[in-house]
């Protein structure tokens, strides 16, 4: 597995151990506060240490540990960050991308691949909620990162047969993430310090929001190659899209102090306004169906921020 430490990397790994799955987690940073140290996950699983973007490593990695199913998170998923450092993001989001398959196209026991996009590979449509046949059009740097990452796999599918699945998740949150510029964690993290929460937008941008527990479950429903078409993607959504300001109004519920007032900076660039997926054919084809209730999720989010932070309140 790639990208092994981040969010959802953490929870994946959690589930493979409980199932007495083999893993192997490539991991580039070490981040102490991340799920996979705290929980001591890292010591119970082999890890290497390196790029995505390094063939060689990559190809070594598949070689020695004989690896056959392959779950590839690695990415920079901050869309700020890719246009502050739209090179940086290209060489993680493509360059890993296509690294990663040449070295599975070479390694004969890789009988699966899951990848993971997201909602931006779609870029900005008139028409919602997107659907799998809907056109790849990413303008900013993030989305043409992950419309490239999608057309990479599709590439390697049809081309050379590389058992590719694409997973398009729309925005991730639950317990572990550390990123806090978005809206869930960011709220958590100034609500426990006592400072006023801050939202970037107006407020009214829409969004799916998909909590980390139903993500895992749609990269395993994923795994199996003879359920699944090679380079095919899936939409992955609860289809219940809320707004900003809905779900900043629903992290204050669940930290306990309802109505608390953001500063609203209205300054987002470079972001598409309203997004949001249709999972009708993950439904039909892979049985898959969101199971966590916005209102669950926060709670134990908002738990594990608490365990995590301490609160000043």
């Amino acid at each position: 597995m790639t990208g092994g430490a981040g969010l959802v990397g953490s929870w994946l790994v959690r589930r493979l151990v409980e199932a007495g799955a083999d893993v192997v987690c490539l991991v580039r940073d070490w981040v102490p506060q991340s799920e996979m140290v705290r929980s001591g996950l890292l010591d119970k699983v082999p890890v290497v240490r390196g790029d995505v973007c390094d063939q060689d490593l990559m190809e070594r990695t598949l070689g020695e540990y004989e690896i056959s199913t392959v779950i590839h998170l690695a990415a920079q998923t901050i869309v700020g960050i890719a246009n502050r450092n739209p090179v940086s993001t290209f060489e993680s989001n493509i360059k890993g991308t296509w690294s990663l398959h040449e070295a599975c196209r070479r390694s004969p026991k890789v009988s699966s691949i899951v990848v993971a996009s997201s909602d931006k590979a779609y870029g900005e449509s008139p028409v919602l909620p997107y659907t799998e046949d809907m056109p790849l059009a990413g303008t900013f740097p993030y989305e043409v990162s992950k419309s490239m990452t999608d057309l990479v796999c599709r590439s390697y599918a049809i081309t050379y047969g590389v058992p590719v699945a694409v997973a398009r998740c729309g925005n991730i949150y639950g317990p572990g993430d550390l990123n806090w510029s978005r809206i869930v964690p960011g709220t958590f993290r100034s609500i426990l310090r006592d400072e006023q929460p801050i939202l970037r937008s107006d407020g009214t941008f829409l969004r799916d929001y998909l909590h980390v527990d139903d993500v895992v479950s749609a990269y395993l429903a994923l795994v199996d190659p003879a359920e699944n078409n090679p380079g095919h993607a899936y939409n992955f959504s609860d289809e219940s899209p809320a707004s900003v300001l809905e779900i900043y109004a629903a992290c204050c519920v669940a930290a306990g102090v309802p109505g608390l007032e953001p500063k609203i900076l209205n300054k987002a660039v470079g972001e598409i306004k309203d997004q949001y997926l249709d999972s009708s054919l993950a439904r039909s084809e892979l049985k898959w169906q969101a199971e966590v209730s916005l209102a669950d999720g926060l709670a134990s989010t908002f738990a594990w921020y608490k365990d995590l932070l301490g609160s000043a309140r």
